[in-house]
């Protein structure tokens, strides 16, 4: 097995490609070691010195580090790591474990729905490039509340990302769209 790994926009997070599919469908993100419990991979990487987060998409992983550690002395542990998961046959996530999914209720109004649309053709595919991804959380009263996820959470862009682009993009396309909040 050949993993490939790609820097970020966010240097404390690099992309790791394992050349297989990592998830199904949706996402799963792992910002604590508690929360790595639901997921075999996620708890292993966590148990390397210096892994801050880790974050599953369809076919990468990221892996934040914390601030004091070097790549070069984490990197070699995280590739052997995600290497031996992926040949040991276990599951990614526990089967009571829940994955983010894009998906939402039918019964959306038509604004929630042009917005999503939008950000799953042209700001997903765009962040998940970076090794990350991004959430809808709401629209109220003209605000979108959107969620970065894997390497784009902590990014020093991430504020650029979501004014400068996200939300440009969203009032150019939706005029009611007045503003767009993390969350």
């Amino acid at each position: 097995m050949f993993i490939q790994t790609e820097q970020t926009p966010n240097p404390a997070t690099l992309k790791y490609i394992p050349g297989v599919e990592v998830m199904d469908k949706g996402t799963a993100s792992f910002p604590t070691r508690e929360e790595a419990a639901r997921s075999p991979l996620a708890r292993q990487l966590f148990e390397v010195n210096g892994v801050d987060g880790v974050f599953f998409g369809g076919d990468f992983i990221t892996v934040t580090k914390t601030h004091d550690i070097d790549w070069t002395t984490i990197k070699p542990a995280i590739l052997g790591t995600i290497m031996g998961h992926f040949t040991s046959g276990q599951p990614l996530l526990n089967s009571d474990a829940s994955t983010s999914s894009h998906a939402e209720s039918d019964d959306e109004d038509e604004l929630v729905t042009q917005i999503k649309e939008l950000l799953d053709t042209r700001v997903r595919p765009a962040v998940a490039q970076d090794g990350g991804d991004i959430l809808f959380h709401g629209f109220e009263r003209g605000v979108v509340y959107l969620q970065l996820q894997g390497a784009c959470s902590g990014c020093p862009s991430s504020t650029a990302t979501l004014k400068g682009g996200i939300e440009n993009m969203l009032r150019h396309y939706i005029p009611e769209v007045i503003e767009v909040r993390a969350v």
